[in-house]
């Protein structure tokens, strides 16, 4: 598959005017971002809002140190409520899929063995996307922009090492195009491939809603686990279903980022695009 396609293409250009607004503070004007970028500003901002939603300078908010804290403070989901449990209403990734459902404790031990699991590289809104899936749903999704194609491939099939790995784009496309929003009318079932406790953790993520945050201590909280607020920052980080289960919505009690599997700069990729999304 060729990787230089529309979408990932944006996002280069978007990781690159996020590394320049870096470097250049919240005062930089538009016209300055645009010769930094080698475009005019007529043509960077219809690019840059074309991707995000929102004007580069109102993108430019999303991505200071404070976003994150504003965040929390703003729109930082407990998890205790019983409706968050229940997962409707529009915006929300959980809609892009009907159901989800777990691998047994006994299946995981056996590392996958017996397992088919087809993949292929997508396009996505954060770069180039690797999906995996079996008959069941989407077990894997990884993100290649910061770490590469070939880590991104060894991180995801060593996960399941006994698992048979065939590469099929034909029948991975449509829950592909669900997961990334191209197509509203298909639905992209998860088949969540964990040990309990991870399980639990992801069942935890799926209840922050798109434009939401969460602590990693109120996870915790809400699984029952309130003093395993490390073992569940490690399961977060073992999500293999990105961005669906969102375990970049997962912050720091102190409102700081925290890490991310795929990458700093892709969480705050997600994490500002969501919020420009909400807001619009």
């Amino acid at each position: 598959m060729n990787m230089h396609t529309e979408q990932s293409y944006h996002f280069n250009v978007m990781r690159r005017a996020i590394e320049v607004i870096d470097a250049g503070g919240p005062g930089m004007t538009l016209d300055v971002l645009a010769a930094e970028m080698g475009m005019s500003a007529a043509h960077f901002q219809r690019l840059f809002s074309a991707w995000a939603g929102v004007s580069p300078k109102r993108y430019q908010q999303y991505l200071t140190l404070n976003h994150a804290k504003a965040l929390l403070a703003a729109r930082h989901t407990t998890l205790a409520a019983a409706d968050e449990a229940g997962l409707s209403g529009t915006g929300r990734l959980h809609d892009l899929f009907v159901r989800w459902e777990a691998m047994s404790p006994g299946d995981f031990a056996r590392k996958g063995e017996g397992l088919t699991i087809h993949w292929g590289w997508f396009d996505s809104p954060f770069g180039p996307a690797l999906v995996m899936g079996t008959d069941k749903g989407i077990c894997g999704i990884g993100f290649a922009a910061e770490a590469g194609t070939e880590a991104t491939m060894e991180d995801l099939t060593g996960r399941w090492p006994g698992a048979t790995f065939v590469e099929d784009q034909v029948r991975l496309r449509p829950w592909a195009l669900a997961a990334f929003g191209a197509e509203r009318n298909e639905a992209a079932p998860l088949y969540l491939i964990g040990a309990p406790f991870q399980i639990k953790v992801w069942e935890a993520l799926l209840a922050i809603p798109s434009g939401h945050v969460t602590t990693y201590s109120d996870i915790a909280e809400a699984i029952g686990h309130p003093r395993a607020v490390r073992a569940v920052g490690t399961a977060v980080g073992r999500n293999p279903i990105s961005l669906l289960i969102p375990c970049h919505r997962a912050l720091r009690k102190s409102g700081g980022l925290g890490g991310y599997h795929w990458g700093l700069p892709v969480k705050r990729g997600i994490l500002a695009w969501e919020a420009a999304r909400a807001e619009a």
